[in-house]
Order: C-alpha cells, then sequence, then structure tokens
C-alpha cells in the first residue's frame, strides 16, 4: 500500500471518552506525518499501535484547541522517551510561542532538536519537500488564520522490463538508472531505442487533501482536483446551515459538493457536532451528492493501493 490514513480522532470541539478531537496519522510513499494534534493524541497513538519514534513532521491546521492542545503533551513525552531525532512543526504564527511558553513555565526543557515552521501566507505554498513527497498547504476560511494541507507523492521511476533489456547485451546494469529515469538507450553503432520499449509506466502518484475547519469554499477545488483521497470537514447537517455559516463550518452536504466538483476519487467525512448521536445521518446527507462517500471514527484505516 502506498498510502494508508488512520483516523485518531474525529469529532468537534470537547472530547469525550468515546469520541476524540481531530488528529491523523498519514503514511504516504514510506513517509510518515501526523496532522493536527488535538488533546489525547498521543493515548490514541499507544491505542493503534503507532510508534512515536515515525513522527518527524507534525502538520497543525489551526490554533483551535480541538487540533492542537494534545501537542504540548507529545512533545513532552517524546522529551522523557529520551528522543534524540530532530521534530519539525508545521502551524499558523504563533504557534512557537505558545509552546516555548508552556515549556518555559513548567521548566520541561527538551533535550532533542524541535523547529518551528510557521505559516502566514494566504495563497497555496510548498511548505515541505523531500525525496519522495511534497506538502503544500490549502487556504481554508474560518473563523482565524487555518490552512489544509495537500500531501503529494512526487513521481516514481520507470519500471524496468527485463525481459526486453535482455534483447540488448550493450545495456548493463549501470545503465539501468538511465533508464529508469526515462531516457532512450544509444547502441555503439548509433541506433536509438526508445526508452517505452524498455520499461513501462510508473504507477500513478498518489494525493491525500486534509480540509480541516472551513466555511464551504469553493477557492479549494483547483487545489484538490482529482486527488485520490479527501478528508472534508462536516460539523453539521443541513439542519444547522445557518449555524455553519456563522461559525465558518461546512455541513455534509456542502462537504460533498466540494468532493464532486473537484472530482476526487473518494471522500472521509469528520469533525462531527457533539449535538448529533447518530453520525450515519452525515452519511445519508452526502450520499446523494458524492456516492462514494464514507465516515471517519477513531481507529479506522483507510488504504490506497498504488495501482488502480
Amino acid at each position: 500500500m502506498s498510502l494508508k490514513l488512520t483516523i485518531l480522532g474525529c469529532h468537534s470541539a470537547t472530547p469525550r471518552t468515546f469520541a476524540h478531537p481531530t488528529s491523523q496519522f498519514l503514511e504516504i510513499n514510506n513517509r510518515y506525518f501526523l496532522i493536527d494534534c488535538g488533546e489525547g493524541t498521543q493515548t490514541q497513538l499507544r491505542k493503534y499501535k503507532i510508534k512515536f519514534s515515525r513522527i518527524k513532521h507534525i502538520f497543525i491546521s489551526h490554533l483551535h484547541g480541538d487540533h492542537f492542545y494534545g501537542l504540548i503533551g507529545l512533545i513532552s513525552t517524546l522529551s522523557l522517551l529520551n528522543r534524540q531525532t530532530e521534530l519539525h512543526i508545521f502551524g499558523p504564527k504563533g504557534i512557537k510561542e505558545i509552546i516555548n511558553l508552556q515549556l518555559k513555565l513548567t521548566k520541561s526543557w527538551i533535550e532533542y532538536p524541535l523547529y518551528f515552521h510557521e505559516l502566514t501566507s494566504k495563497k497555496s505554498e510548498l511548505i515541505f519537500e523531500d525525496k519522495k513527497v511534497e506538502v503544500f498547504t490549502i487556504p481554508l476560511k474560518h473563523r482565524i488564520y487555518t490552512n489544509g494541507f495537500l500531501f503529494k507523492e512526487k513521481p516514481k521511476e520507470r519500471s524496468l522490463n527485463i525481459i526486453h533489456i535482455k534483447k540488448y547485451p550493450e545495456i548493463e546494469i549501470c545503465d539501468y538508472q538511465n533508464l529508469k529515469n526515462g531516457k532512450d538507450f544509444v547502441k555503439e553503432n548509433g541506433e536509438i531505442i526508445i526508452n517505452n520499449i524498455l520499461t513501462s509506466d510508473p504507477p500513478p502518484t498518489l494525493q491525500y487533501a486534509f480540509c480541516s475547519d472551513t466555511a464551504y469554499f469553493e477557492d479549494i477545488i483547483p487545489l484538490i482536483e482529482n486527488c485520490d483521497l479527501l478528508y472534508h470537514e462536516s460539523t453539521f447537517l443541513e439542519d444547522k446551515k445557518d449555524l455553519a455559516k456563522i461559525t465558518k463550518h461546512t455541513t455534509a452536504k456542502q462537504a460533498a459538493r466540494i468532493a464532486d466538483k473537484a472530482n476526487v476519487k473518494k471522500l472521509l467525512l469528520g469533525h462531527y457536532s457533539n449535538r448529533y448521536k447518530n453520525e450515519n445521518l452525515f452519511l445519508e446527507e452526502a450520499k446523494p451528492i458524492f456516492t462514494n462517500t464514507e465516515l471517519s471514527f477513531e481507529g479506522k484505516e483507510i488504504k490506497i493501493p498504488s495501482k488502480y
């Protein structure tokens, strides 16, 4: 599996014994990311057997408590576990001051390198990149500065067709990387063997879009278009659409409309208001607009294969 998402928490506002605030753990192309860190996240990580040592990059959407109040606890626990590797935190401007103040006043100094990458731009920007993955912000429309995040695999290398390669003795193992990179092979006599004969297309790259607290906001559609999996908040049903507008949240029906307009492959709803006792109502409201919709719940795993 090339993409695996584990839901650690998917409810809004106050935590309960059976409902935890927002947090997710994403595995994509052998990279690991924690997305939001609501209260109790480290307990949920233990519950679902996710190793703390895998977490090197944390992305915080905004500075409302149900999205980051678990962060200081996790940072402190990592120190108690004698962590040595660096930790990178991406979040709105102010997150560095909040965390450092808590560490200072509690005299909880940490021994591992802690780096903050504070965000201020209201336009989408590339905030993380390595050889395998890119992460872009998705500017959202909420009561305070808020970003979603788009996680994108980088294009993979082409696959070698060994059967055809063996037909040309001049091609040696040292030439394989050039073939994977898409280059043609030139024989000593000048004959060109086109790359498509010697290799096949790589599997399609995968994309995951996390859209946290936001009002209905069609500006995000070009940023998330055709993504493989979209998590979109659905705090309310249509019976509370006026309240959704006031609080700058989204209904399940509105989230489905975004998914449909963006032509995503799968929609995952979450961030349910505690006022609703039957979460299946969210599904019933969204599915007539976007059929491939699922509900988040704590412990849910979604796996997207690298080939369809």
